[in-house]
């Protein structure tokens, strides 16, 4: 199993320096990965949080952190594919998975914030079908030599797109949420599935409709990736839980840590990614060591 962990620039850190420093602390422990977020307005549940303080671009934070490390991928967790036009998209990761030796993963999604689909003007009924699309459109400029593409909304043909990514075929892909949707989309579009929230048996039961799914689409399900990502409170059970219901972890027990960590392998996780819910960087710091010398050790 792999280890990816988060990094805070989603959480109002004043000091991007403090958010970037992180990155190279976590390779430096042994991390196997790298994962940030993304958001364009501090609005909702987000601008609860953070109300004006920073929210730092997730592929500025990327772009950084692949000079400043050598070894640990770099992920996104996930992108929200329908804010982003796909072939600006397709040529920014494509630059920076060059840039970085082939380290870029993409996890992405539909999103589900109503004000920020509002405020960029567009429709959140079509993000689905959006989310389709630029998939389609990146694969299309990353592995084509003559790539075109025709719909409704985008129309390009005869034009070279350069560079392609490192990485062949292309950047992998790995698709967020658990709808139906999203199972499908992992199943026929996707490199992978990246849920968050789910127990070990949602887990389990989603990646076998998955696999499934990929198999009765002519795909190879065992070329799929599964990962996860599991929120981990650092100061221990918050005073409200805005997430009820969905799974998450508390890091002030390495061993209940490790317990939860290996259900969620028994039920097939590939890559974890701890998503550990705090702007205290002292305090994410000191977790990251303690997970690195008491938790991954037992799965090496």
């Amino acid at each position: 199993m792999k280890f990816g962990v988060t990094i805070p620039n989603n959480w109002g850190v004043e000091d991007p320096q403090q958010v970037l420093a992180m990155g190279p602390a976590a390779e430096d422990l042994g991390y196997d990965s790298l994962w940030v977020m993304d958001h364009l307005f501090n609005t909702g549940y987000i601008g609860e949080r953070l109300d004006d303080k920073p929210y730092y671009h997730p592929l500025a934070t990327l772009s950084y952190l692949a000079a400043t490390t050598k070894r640990v991928l770099l992920g996104t967790s996930v992108l929200v594919l329908p804010y982003h036009n796909p072939v600006e998209l397709a040529k920014y990761t494509a630059s920076l998975d060059q840039m970085s030796g082939g380290r870029l993963i993409l996890g992405v999604g539909v999103g589900a914030m109503t004000e920020e689909f509002e405020a960029l003007g567009i429709s959140m009924r079509q993000r689905g079908s959006l989310t389709n699309e630029c998939i389609t459109i990146m694969k299309e400029l990353w592995t084509n030599h003559d790539p075109s593409y025709h719909s409704r909304r985008w129309d390009f043909s005869g034009l070279r797109f350069s560079p392609k990514p490192l990485q062949k075929p292309h950047i992998p892909l790995l698709i967020g949420g658990s709808s139906p949707g999203a199972l499908r989309r992992a199943a026929t579009l996707g490199d992978g599935w990246h849920p968050s929230g789910l127990s070990p048996e949602e887990f389990s039961l989603g990646r076998r409709e998955i696999r499934e799914l990929a198999q009765a689409a002519g795909r190879d399900p065992d070329a799929l990736t599964m990962s996860l990502r599991l929120e981990v409170e650092v100061h221990g059970r918050p005073s409200s839980d805005r997430a009820a219901g969905r799974a998450r972890l508390f890091g002030d027990d390495p061993d209940q840590l490790a317990a939860s960590i290996a259900a969620y392998q028994t039920a097939g996780v590939d890559h974890v990614v701890l998503a550990l819910n705090s702007g205290d960087v002292p305090a994410l710091n000191k977790l990251m060591d303690t997970i690195a010398r008491e938790v991954i050790p037992r799965f090496r």
